[in-house]
């Protein structure tokens, strides 16, 4: 399973979207004044995409799922970002569930894909 595009994986355009809601989250008067938090979740957001799209290029599959380790990791970074989010009333307990619903889904798919890596064993990927 070799990408010809880092933009032709599920997960990446998941993680995409999810970005843009994350953004849009921050935009919101009452959580400009939480600079602090906005900087966090939206670095561990933008790291989902980048480490998908780093990972891509990755010369082994051994070294594409390193780095789709790393975005799943900053998935749950922003699951975990998104219940500060909840406890301080910034959103909903619906746009929480959805928002938590995208991170898992999005986690799951990069699990999929690491596991299809570790199976095919292939030292060098063929580049597209």
């Amino acid at each position: 399973m070799a990408f010809a595009k880092f933009e032709d994986i599920k997960a990446w355009q998941e993680a995409r979207e999810l970005n843009k809601r994350i953004h849009q989250i921050c935009e919101r008067a009452h959580i400009q004044r939480d600079q602090s938090w906005i900087d966090q979740i939206t670095r561990a957001s933008n790291s989902i995409m980048a480490n998908i799209a780093e990972g891509n290029d990755s010369k082994s599959d051994v070294e594409f799922a390193k780095f789709l380790g790393y975005a799943k990791r900053s998935a749950s970074e922003v699951r975990s970002h998104l219940y500060y989010t909840l406890d301080k009333n910034y959103i909903s307990q619906e746009e929480f569930s959805v928002f938590s619903d995208r991170t898992n889904t999005i986690t799951s798919q990069i699990s999929n894909l690491i596991r299809y890596l570790y199976k095919s064993k292939r030292k060098i990927r063929s580049q597209g």
